[in-house]
């Protein structure tokens, strides 16, 4: 349900006036993916995200955001980033490069104002910054679109970089604890809560009733499991962008530790009273996790939300990235992206077509009923039937 907006009645003349802009709660992150947990409809989220990615898009759309004011540059002209233009699409107002002074200067909770390009607590501005519209978003795009052949130059020098530094993980693999799932011979599902997942979890239903593959999620892809209805065998990551729910669904957790065996993630486990088992490895936790299902014996990895083009690459930007790359070389022969198995294949046979079907057998049989010989022969045998199967269905209720 839509919060109302918060209005702050103003005394004029002889009657009250309600300001001008937008008016809501603050929520207050630099960390999008963090803030977007306990976002509610009507916020105004204020975050700290330079390139605004698709999927943090998305999730402040899911959130039913009042608007977005962001101290960094949501395009800086690194690449042209989708992000800002899918808030625009969904008509949430966008305030761009205010300055990193807001997340001190507004606080956890407050009410403020948006009014054009200036940002409100009671009524002080608090906040200054470029209002994005079609114009100013159509020239920020054009200037990131030049920039695409310098970022596709420095992603191809940090993946010969991570290349001559981690050769062992194309030669060799990586070595995986022990772990009490077993995907030997079996199809391994990897789930990223990246692009489309929600689609693509969606249009995987017939095959995941069908192969029953080993759950293995990335982070807060466990949570996009839960949401779809399954339960991660698996959850591997840095625990950082994990609800506290999804790790204690009882799935098998793997923490990924930095190459000198630190691992952040491992002090929130041990807080919730669970046990986990940390994984020193470069890369990405995405990387550790094809690598993982690789070394258990995975006859077919199929990946939901992981990064696999050019745009998902650029917008993950870092140069771990590269690590990525290089994974998917290493297991190149069992991967396939669910997004395009679903897209290739999709039933011809309509909803409605098959209705029709049914309710065309239903009258031809009617038809024989009514006018053969042995009608009163068949309509007996269709009538102790219905009364067997009725009697059966209501004797499992009573």
């Amino acid at each position: 349900m839509k919060l109302p907006s918060v209005r702050i009645p103003r005394v004029g003349r002889g009657k009250a006036a309600e300001p001008p802009g937008i008016v809501g709660v603050a929520r207050v992150d630099p960390r999008t993916k963090v803030l977007v947990k306990r976002l509610k409809p009507g916020d105004i989220a204020v975050i700290d995200h330079a390139d605004l990615d698709r999927v943090s898009a998305d999730e402040l759309i899911d959130c039913r955001v009042a608007a977005v004011v962001n101290a960094a540059k949501s395009i800086t002209g690194r690449y042209p980033n989708l992000g800002p233009r899918l808030l625009l699409e969904a008509g949430i107002p966008l305030l761009d490069d205010v300055g990193s002074d807001v997340l001190i200067r507004i606080s956890e909770g407050a009410v403020v104002r948006l009014d054009g390009d200036v940002l409100f607590a009671g009524d002080q501005a608090v906040a200054k910054g470029v209002l994005q519209d079609e114009t100013t978003l159509a020239k920020a795009m054009q200037q990131a679109v030049d920039g695409v052949t310098t970022q596709i130059d420095s992603f191809a020098a940090n993946t010969l970089e991570f290349l001559r530094h981690e050769v062992d993980l194309l030669t060799t693999g990586i070595q995986v604890p022990e772990l009490g799932t077993l995907m030997d011979g079996r199809h391994v599902l990897v789930v990223v809560r990246g692009y489309r997942y929600r689609e693509d979890l969606r249009a995987l239903r017939p095959y995941i009733r069908e192969y029953r593959p080993v759950m293995l999620a990335v982070d807060g892809g466990a949570d996009a499991l839960l949401e779809a209805g399954y339960r991660p065998d698996v959850i591997i990551g840095d625990m950082d962008s994990v609800t506290d729910d999804a790790l204690c669904s009882g799935a098998e957790l793997v923490v990924h530790a930095y190459s000198d065996g630190h691992a952040p993630g491992m002090a929130r486990l041990q807080s919730l009273g669970l046990d986990a088992v940390p994984l020193p490895a470069a890369g990405t936790s995405e990387d550790v996790a094809l690598l993982v299902a690789d070394a258990c014996g995975a006859s077919l990895i199929a990946v939901v939300g992981t990064h696999w083009t050019l745009e998902e690459f650029l917008d993950k930007g870092r140069p771990g990235m590269a690590s990525t790359f290089l994974t998917h070389l290493r297991v190149g022969g069992k991967l396939v992206n669910a997004r395009g198995v679903h897209q290739l294949y999709q039933s011809r046979i309509s909803g409605w077509a098959l209705l029709v079907l049914v309710l065309a057998a239903a009258f031809t049989l009617v038809i024989v009923v009514m006018f053969s010989p042995a009608g009163p022969i068949l309509g007996n045998y269709f009538s102790v039937t219905w009364r067997t199967f009725t009697t059966w269905f209501t004797g499992l209720f009573t």
